[in-house]
């Protein structure tokens, strides 16, 4: 206030509160105007007119929402399993599905990898034969 500020200068205030006075409302609108630019910064910075934005949207949406919002029961098992139940069961149904492309795909690699092996086998015995027929 005013007041504190004369008292703070007290002596000064006593030889000229005219320029006192100009001095305290010098130093309050510069004082509100630096404000003003920080919060500017900060809005700036953080992308806070669009995060506000988003949040009166979302009060906006849940104002329209005839059932009450979530709450925590106050158990934390309870609350962290019925966030995560869901994602773990879509995730174990991923990790099945990728699980049965992997065997059927090494399934097709040891059918592949017998193949050859029994190519393999057809050709020594050819060697064999053609060694076998050349002596």
């Amino acid at each position: 206030s005013y007041q504190r500020f004369a008292h703070c200068y007290g002596s000064f205030y006593k030889l000229q509160p005219q320029v006192t006075r100009s001095i305290y409302d010098q130093f309050i609108s510069q004082l509100q105007e630096s404000m003003k630019e920080e919060i500017q910064e900060v809005k700036d910075e953080g992308n806070l007119d669009m995060l506000f934005n988003s949040l009166d949207k979302i009060v906006e949406e849940a104002k329209n929402k005839e059932e009450p919002a979530w709450r925590p029961s106050g158990i934390p098992e309870e609350d962290v399993r019925s966030a995560l139940v869901p994602y773990l069961l879509k995730h174990r149904s991923h990790l099945r599905r990728v699980l049965k492309e992997k065997e059927e795909e090494n399934r097709k690699l040891a059918e592949s990898v017998l193949a050859g092996r029994d190519r393999i086998a057809e050709l020594q015995r050819l060697i064999q034969a053609r060694k076998h027929a050349w002596q």
